[in-house]
């Protein structure tokens, strides 16, 4: 894979520490703003990537044959769609996209040219969430759900003094929902499937959520998905069902050790994650996938990915949050 990263943020100076760990991956290329090449030189010579851009045709019309999209949430439609229109394959980080209508263009665009493209989502390749997957059934009939990721936020003291960052504003489609909770969604979509009825209750500052409890219905069980930015207490991750209960205290992206908590008294902790980052397994799959021409592994992904964008679209409305993004036909 001849990689172009798109972005100098935070997530792709966290993503570059683990490129040791992938093989197969040249660093082809970066893009940015010309104020971040201060930045971008350093990541540079730091990383030995090959070439700079500051126009986003001219990466690629290079080498570069996938992007990784890095940027704030309300770009990733625009630039996931000009790069799928010049051949490349993309991956973009969560959220896909600002809204379900938005997701479904880009997989019905990826399709029509035969391209791949994912949604960077890290619990899904994690080994610690497939077993949690494989050890579903032996705990019996599901009852009851629910993930808890809360974490502070520093830039809602910002937020508050009246500095707003993009993941806190509706213009740049942020929000508790898009920011945290979507690993929550993620999590339980990939477990159990489509929801039959969402409803989120937000609590709206400014026109955002900077937290929200979001209820998932799947009839024979209940879900309960928090995500907050504005006040903090202990993260946990429980699936319950009426022989047993998987518990789990860290946050739904990292999806570390575990518990298998049974009725009849017995217990045992489990860890098979075999990589301390929680970003390696899921670029060893996107690589693998794209080498072995594997279209079919990748468009089941986006499958799964277009449902948690249903949800969060349909989430989103509930709550009475709107992004620019549903408002314009594109």
């Amino acid at each position: 894979m001849k990689l172009g990263i798109i972005g100098a943020g935070m997530i792709v100076n966290d993503f570059l520490t683990i490129t040791s760990h992938l093989k197969d991956l040249e660093l082809e290329a970066i893009f940015g703003r010309k104020n971040n090449k201060k930045i971008m030189k350093e990541l540079k010579n730091k990383y030995k990537i090959k070439n700079i851009f500051f126009d986003y045709n001219e990466l690629l019309n290079s080498d570069v044959d996938t992007v990784y999209i890095a940027l704030p949430n309300n770009l990733h439609f625009e630039f996931s769609k000009i790069a799928l229109e010049a051949n490349k394959n993309v991956i973009v980080e969560k959220p896909m996209t600002s809204n379900y209508r938005e997701a479904l263009s880009l997989s019905n665009l990826a399709r029509e040219k035969n391209l791949f493209i994912f949604e960077a989502i890290t619990n899904q390749y994690l080994p610690n969430y497939k077993k949690i997957k494989e050890l579903l059934p032996s705990l019996g009939e599901i009852k009851i759900v629910q993930c808890n990721y809360s974490q502070y936020s520093t830039r809602y003291d910002s937020f508050k003094a009246g500095s707003v960052l993009p993941s806190f504003d509706p213009n740049f489609s942020g929000g508790a929902l898009m920011d945290l909770n979507i690993y929550n969604i993620h999590y339980i979509v990939g477990l159990f499937g489509k929801p039959k009825n969402v409803e989120y209750y937000p609590n709206i500052e400014k026109g955002i959520d900077t937290s929200g409890i979001l209820m998932l219905d799947y009839e024979k069980f209940k879900c309960v998905c928090i995500g907050a930015k504005d006040c903090k207490a202990p993260i946990a991750n429980n699936i319950q069902g009426d022989k047993g209960c998987i518990y789990q205290d860290t946050p739904a992206n990292i999806c570390k050790k575990f518990e298998l908590l049974m009725n009849d008294g017995t217990s045992k902790l489990i860890n098979e994650n075999n990589y301390e980052h929680r970003m390696v397994n899921e670029f060893i799959e996107f690589i693998d996938i794209i080498k072995n021409n594997n279209l079919d592994k990748c468009y089941n992904l986006l499958n799964h990915s277009l449902i948690v964008s249903d949800v969060l679209t349909i989430a989103r409305k509930k709550g009475g949050i709107i992004f620019p993004a549903d408002n314009t036909s594109r």
